[in-house]
């Protein structure tokens, strides 16, 4: 998920989905951590999709407190 379609998320689906992304990271660390995993790099892209959802949602926050 590019940043641009991020933006275009509401903040609540972007926060719903920060909890969805940690799950599956979660999940897929588990898995890793008992038998290999086909690719491996899914858990780098799961934690770089939460980064890029995290610092959408902390620009977000920053402008509406600019706001007031």
């Amino acid at each position: 998920m590019k940043a641009s379609e991020i933006r275009d998320l509401t903040t609540d689906e972007i926060i719903a989905r920060i909890k969805d992304e940690r799950e599956h990271m979660l999940k897929l660390r588990l898995n890793h951590a008992v038998s290999a995993i086909e690719r491996p790099s899914d858990i780098q892209q799961s934690r770089k999709l939460i980064a890029r959802l995290e610092t959408i949602l902390t620009e977000r926050n920053q402008e509406e407190q600019a706001k007031i």
